[in-house]
């Protein structure tokens, strides 16, 4: 049995952590989905191009990418409970920025803010469960919490969405904002307060190497797909699909259900000897996923199973590394190599909104879904190549 520690969470009662956790996740990158979700009504409403719409997700996950690393330094020192307060706070300013864009200069701006939840969350969700959960159960937990950010895909794919056929666009931003600094109120009256800082030692090294450095690499081409496909689907539904505002947002609702199922079963399944496998094979069925895609204009209907297709395969890779992460890991780095895997991650997705948004301007969506599905191919290589290196190295 493992000793409570800072976060004030025993063995047996990991529940309230995991919802913490959970709505950490779903904040940090909310941002990210709303403006998805909501594309549509930003092209008619904001005047917001869609070439102008990939660059919002490269800023955020741009910015995300470059802090990631100062970022995990950061919560190694100040620890979760004042990480997750930030992540929260920032979020909900972010948020409330967002809304507020009278154009598309300041909405690129309050995107670049909403960058410092996303560099903080893989770092301080992961040291809170490192410290607080034990062996047997972390992986669980790390599906649980890593499903948070497909919630916030769902929440901004169908209630947000459905709001803002009511209130507008900005108001539903809006109610997101607040609800994020109700989440912060509740991190910081929940668990009890950090130790003491740390005094900084000699500084690790920001460059990912063995395992860490394939899982950058896998997460970087990962990154790069579902990026596209969460910044565009919804607006392909609508400009070449024929579907409705709500309907286009809807496809982020289902891809987000799907991507918190996938995130949970292959979590649980991500046990040492198996894991090592995983990326690769779900990066495979990612390709399939792009597949259907590029047909869904021949056949309409197959757009629905594509979304859940994303979610299943291509969202849940993301959880598996995470597990990976922890399970390589050397003592005190858990932050430090989560968040450099986490910065190939939000690398890709700042690369790959930028490479899809010309295509999308210009009508090409199934060019794009092409270069999806190689971004998608790109990864599955990485995945089996280090699988394969490790099964014989471990021989």
């Amino acid at each position: 049995m493992k000793a409570p520690v800072a976060t004030g969470v025993a063995d047996g009662s990991t529940g309230g952590l995991t919802a913490l956790l959970t709505g950490a996740m779903a904040f940090s990158m909310l941002q990210l989905f709303l403006l998805g979700a909501l594309g549509p009504r930003l092209v008619g409403e904001l005047g917001v191009s869609p070439a102008v719409l990939g660059w919002t997700t490269t800023v955020g996950f741009g910015t995300a990418a470059v802090l990631s690393p100062l970022g995990g330094r950061l919560v190694d020192r100040i620890g979760p409970r004042r990480s997750l307060v930030l992540l929260l706070s920032v979020s909900a300013a972010a948020l409330a920025l967002i809304g507020a864009a009278p154009g598309p200069g300041f909405l690129l701006a309050a995107v670049g803010l909403g960058g410092l939840p996303q560099a903080l969350a893989n770092p301080a969700t992961n040291k809170a469960i490192l410290a607080a959960v034990p062996p047997g159960r972390r992986g669980s937990v790390t599906g649980t919490k890593q499903s948070g950010v497909q919630l916030g895909a769902f929440a901004a794919g169908l209630p947000l969405t459905a709001l803002a056929g009511g209130v507008g666009w900005r108001g539903a931003v809006w109610t997101a904002a607040a609800t994020a600094a109700l989440a912060a109120v509740w991190a910081l009256r929940a668990l009890p307060a950090d130790p003491q800082t740390a005094p900084a030692g000699p500084r690790a090294s920001l460059v990912p190497r063995g395992a860490i450095a394939w899982l950058a690499v896998f997460s970087l081409f990962l990154g790069c797909g579902i990026a596209s496909v969460n910044t565009y689907l919804a607006l392909f539904g609508a400009q070449r699909l024929g579907m409705g505002p709500t309907s286009a947002g809807a496809l982020v609702a289902v891809l987000g259900v799907a991507g918190i199922a996938g995130r949970l079963g292959w979590s649980r399944a991500a046990r040492p000897g198996r894991a090592e496998w995983l990326p690769g094979v779900l990066a495979a069925g990612a390709v399939g996923a792009a597949a259907l895609l590029f047909a869904a204009p021949t056949v309409r209907p197959l757009v629905w199973p594509a979304a859940v297709a994303v979610g299943v395969f291509a969202v849940a890779a993301n959880a598996v590394s995470m597990v990976l992460v922890m399970q390589r890991s050397a003592p005190g780095r858990a932050g430090q190599d989560s968040a450099l895997v986490a910065a190939g991650f939000f690398t890709g997705f700042a690369v790959g909104p930028l490479l899809f948004g010309p295509l999308a301007n210009a009508g090409r969506y199934g060019t794009g879904w092409l270069l999806v599905a190689a971004e998608f191919g790109a990864a599955c290589a990485v995945g089996v190549t280090w699988a394969v290196r490790e099964r014989r190295r471990g021989r």
